[in-house]
């Protein structure tokens, strides 16, 4: 999280967390793709209320990633996958984006060989089919409940997917 993470220099960009340094290497920079690092993008213009001019509002993800100038990936670089990484201000950032922009946030976190992900706002039952939580006998697990437990996340070891196949667009 930008609050309490050091920044970290490598290649000449200033990232936020050793994290976000870390997907970079692993990940962004051999991917072969033309990226942005942290680039800004604008979410609504500044605009007059009461006699008072309101300042633009702008979401900088950590990465975009291209492919033949369409953008391919849109990440953001986290900690954890849980609330306190992932604050309700940023899901609302993240879904306005994706109003604006018509593609996905990906929301990731750097392992040692991988890295998780995830799309908030998509969750449909046949998106979740996917990512049933199994034991290490391949059976899916059930709560106390009754219901599948979930992971809510996949696991890639490259940047070379596409988001549009995930989403089923």
């Amino acid at each position: 999280m930008k609050q309490f993470a050091k920044k970290v220099k490598v290649d000449g960009y200033t990232f936020d967390s050793a994290k976000e340094a870390q997907f970079y290497q692993q990940f962004i920079k051999p991917s072969g793709y033309k990226y942005e690092v942290h680039p800004s993008y604008t979410l609504t213009d500044s605009f007059l209320l009461g006699g008072y001019r309101q300042r633009k509002t702008t979401y900088a993800p950590d990465f975009v990633v291209f492919d033949e100038g369409e953008i391919k990936h849109v990440y953001d670089v986290k900690t954890s996958l849980s609330s306190e990484a992932i604050t309700s201000g940023a899901k609302v950032r993240f879904k306005w984006f994706q109003l604006k922009y018509r593609i996905p946030v990906e929301i990731v976190v750097p392992r040692a060989h991988d890295f998780k992900m995830v799309l908030y706002g998509f969750t449909t039952p046949h998106m979740l089919d996917g990512h049933a939580h199994h034991d290490k006998h391949g059976n899916i697990k059930y709560a106390k409940n009754g219901n599948i437990v979930y992971d809510y996340y996949e696991a890639y070891k490259s940047i070379d997917y596409d988001i549009r196949d995930i989403v089923g667009w």
